[in-house]
């Protein structure tokens, strides 16, 4: 018998460096859009990334009256379908669920808007997730910020 993985939320969880990913998710409320059937591809930030932020910034985003700033945030690290490492070839600019091109460089490594994926290619049962060394700001948050 076959285990069935799990989604992109509970992988995460179970991972143990994505506490600060997941509380926001929550607080965002697309954790459930993230245990849907998918496929989607996250880059997500780690803690590291998370701590990397300006003092006080992430306890604003995680404010009730921050939610629309915390979810343009979280979506724009998201894109549908399953990308997997070996699928990045070059230079592309996919649309995240927020809407805006993200720019991603496979040249070198793998970058995502600057970020730098760390860990590739973590297979969950509606996607996959790539660990980014820095939260991506899209340019409504730089502009809201």
């Amino acid at each position: 018998m076959t285990e069935q993985k799990k989604n992109i939320v509970d992988t995460a969880i179970n991972a143990g460096t994505f506490t600060t990913l997941v509380k926001a998710l929550q607080a965002a409320g697309l954790a459930e859009t993230l245990k849907g059937s998918g496929p989607f591809t996250v880059f997500a930030p780690n803690d590291a990334a998370f701590a990397k932020l300006p003092t006080g910034a992430l306890e604003t985003l995680l404010k009730p009256e921050s939610k629309d700033k915390l979810v343009s945030l979280l979506k724009s690290h998201v894109v549908s379908g399953k990308v997997m490492s070996s699928d990045i070839k070059g230079k592309s600019s996919p649309k995240s669920l927020q809407g805006e091109s993200l720019s991603i460089d496979g040249g070198n490594g793998v970058t995502v808007n600057g970020a730098k994926v760390v860990t590739a290619d973590i297979e969950c049962g509606n996607g996959v997730i790539h660990v980014i060394d820095t939260v991506i700001a899209s340019s409504a948050n730089r502009a809201a910020a």
